[in-house]
């Protein structure tokens, strides 16, 4: 009896999530210690405010990356959606109108990139990085290359808060979060993307309908897209042609730094969004103890890929 927990106690705490919740826990403890401010409730809900944009990201992320794809368009993408929507409402219809639109167009532009992908059987990080320009291009020319301001209109996503402790951007990042894990984990949509990341052939040969469950997967991605630029746009109370750039990497790296692999077919929602919390842990700690924005940008580079080389540390023993 013993002896069959023991091993079971020891993968435990092998797991990338246990080892994430431990290096969290160390981090807020020590920089607790030296800054008592950064235990503070208003300080956690500004995090995970911070963080609301990258979270959503990062599960449209995992979840492709899941499925043995990736998407480095997803920051133009966000960008586009929100940018139609800030147009809609400067052309005087509804928010709802705007909101509504801002999903049909991101979750387009995904299917476009599922489409391309699986018709012409090309590799996804080339054809989605030529994506990301088509819609950064189509931002330009709908914007003119300048910003657009959405006059308030999501002032009160700022405002409202559940109980008056949770902001409602939190609480539609934890919505997201829970949708793509019962997705992932309970439904056989799920257990499709995971048969295919695992080996495409094999689930092909089991009778999986592999082109289109990826162009699914491209298509609901989208749609997470779509309300990351939404909150993005709360947040910021306006939006830019280039203001998206960047953030397909941060939401590869936290999905990777939270044990999502490269290869699909493995990886978890909870270590994916546990990922995208140290990188928020990580920046605000840095801003909290004052630590000078060049060796911020240092710092966070070294710890990435210090994660990264953890995460990997079963391929590497596997090939010694």
């Amino acid at each position: 009896m013993t002896a069959e927990k023991k091993p079971k106690n020891i993968a435990f705490m092998k797991d990338q999530r246990f080892i994430l919740v431990i290096v969290i826990i160390l981090l807020v403890i020590i920089v607790s210690i030296i800054n008592p401010k950064f235990i503070r409730l208003t300080n956690i809900m500004t995090i995970l405010q911070q963080i609301s944009v990258l979270g959503i990201l990062t599960m449209a992320m995992a979840m492709l990356l899941i499925s043995g794809n990736i998407d480095l368009s997803i920051g133009n993408m966000m960008t586009l959606s929100a940018v139609v929507m800030a147009t809609a409402l400067k052309n005087g219809q509804s928010l709802a109108v705007g909101v509504v639109l801002a999903i049909l167009v991101s979750m387009l532009c995904g299917l476009i990139n599922g489409v391309i992908i699986t018709k012409s059987k090309c590799i996804p990080l080339i054809i989605t990085l030529g994506t990301s320009q088509v819609f950064y291009g189509a931002s330009l020319l709908i914007t003119g290359g300048s910003f657009m301001s959405f006059n308030g209109e999501l002032e009160f996503m700022r405002k409202v808060a559940l109980f008056d402790i949770i902001p409602l951007m939190v609480l539609l990042m934890v919505l997201v979060v829970v949708f793509v894990h019962f997705l992932i984990n309970k439904t056989k949509f799920g257990r499709r993307i995971f048969a295919i990341g695992g080996n495409e052939k094999n689930a092909y040969l089991s009778g999986v309908k592999v082109d289109l469950y990826k162009i699914l997967t491209y298509v609901i991605s989208g749609g997470m897209v779509a309300i990351a630029g939404i909150v993005f746009a709360a947040r910021m109370n306006s939006i830019a042609p280039a203001a998206g750039s960047g953030y397909e990497l941060d939401a590869l790296v936290a999905a990777v730094i939270g044990g999502v692999t490269f290869d699909g077919g493995r990886g978890t929602i909870s270590g994916a969004i546990l990922g995208c919390l140290l990188t928020g842990v990580i920046s605000s700690a840095m801003d909290i103890l004052g630590v000078h924005a060049y060796w911020k940008i240092a710092a966070t580079g070294t710890i990435i890929v210090v994660a990264v080389v953890i995460s990997n540390l079963e391929n590497i023993r596997k090939r010694v």
